[in-house]
């Protein structure tokens, strides 16, 4: 029986390859592979390591419809020494689910853009998709361009790997955009398969030489708390500690918040003067 492939069959299987490819061989205690190499290894090795077998390790990299276990998926991350969060990303991808998942929503709730704009500091509201839908005063203080893009291009990968000038406001800009990328993906999850996600990952890659060269990298992390270092046109160096709340009611969104770090406290002072001269709105 041919078992047919799904969309999230073939991302799990992408990632499983990628994986297995960059596998340190002498980790798991291999000889160099074919033409010396180090690192790699074979589906064969990677079913004998995980006790399956051949043919099923090989459905799940074609991405075939079969219904791995838990005990299946364990096996093969601890074969192929993935992470916590890759463990998690690739259960989600191999878990029986709906095949088409509901589109993000285009707008913000009132009751959040209400939050937001209580801030002195930097704060926007993201979609599944990372669509900013909404934003106070602090951010577009931070970030002026956002209330001139067009509503299609307002959203944070598509700024991170497109604008110059957000890359002019991150001095760590190769640092933070791998964490962001890799914190998407995990985030979407199943969602990639979506039509609103495959359009912004096609799109990103054919305009972006870094985002195809990141995105090839499979990378999976979750979100951290953690310090963030801007260049501000006029303020100069700026450091946040960057946050993350995912309201309980509209748990498809999320708010991103730019606290001013203990010793950056003067930055409230700054930013707080423009709280007022913007509505957050995404139209």
């Amino acid at each position: 029986m041919i078992r047919p492939r799904t969309a999230r069959g073939q991302q799990l299987g992408e990632f499983l390859a990628s994986k297995r490819r960059a596998q340190p061989r002498a980790a798991l205690g291999l000889p160099p592979g074919n033409r010396r190499s180090e690192t790699g290894l074979s589906r064969e090795e990677v079913a004998t390591l995980a006790g399956m077998s051949v043919s099923w390790y090989t459905w799940l990299e074609q991405g075939r419809d079969i219904n791995a276990s838990d005990q299946v998926l364990h096996a093969v991350a601890r074969v192929l020494q993935l992470t916590e969060p890759e463990t998690d990303y690739v259960r989600a991808l191999a878990a029986p689910g709906p095949a088409q998942q509901p589109p993000p929503p285009d707008d913000a709730p009132p009751h959040l853009l209400n939050l937001i704009r209580s801030f002195s500091f930097p704060a926007f509201i993201l979609t599944s998709d990372w669509t900013i839908v909404g934003w106070n005063a602090g951010y577009e203080w931070l970030y002026g361009p956002i209330v001139a893009a067009p509503v299609e291009e307002r959203n944070l990968l598509r700024i991170i790997y497109t604008d110059p000038r957000n890359r002019e406001l991150l001095p760590n800009w190769e640092r933070d955009s791998r964490s962001f990328l890799a914190e998407f993906r995990a985030e979407s999850g199943v969602r990639l398969s979506s039509e609103r996600h495959r359009a912004l990952i096609e799109s990103l890659t054919e305009l972006s030489p870094e985002f195809r060269t990141q995105w090839a990298e499979q990378t999976v992390s979750r979100f951290t708390s953690r310090l963030r270092t801007f260049t501000h046109p006029t303020d100069g160096e700026l450091v946040f500690e960057h946050h993350r709340l995912v309201p309980s009611d509209a748990a498809d969104m999320h708010v991103v918040i730019y606290a001013p770090a203990p010793h950056g406290a003067d930055a409230t002072q700054r930013t707080a003067g423009t709280i007022g001269t913007s509505d957050g709105a995404t139209r």
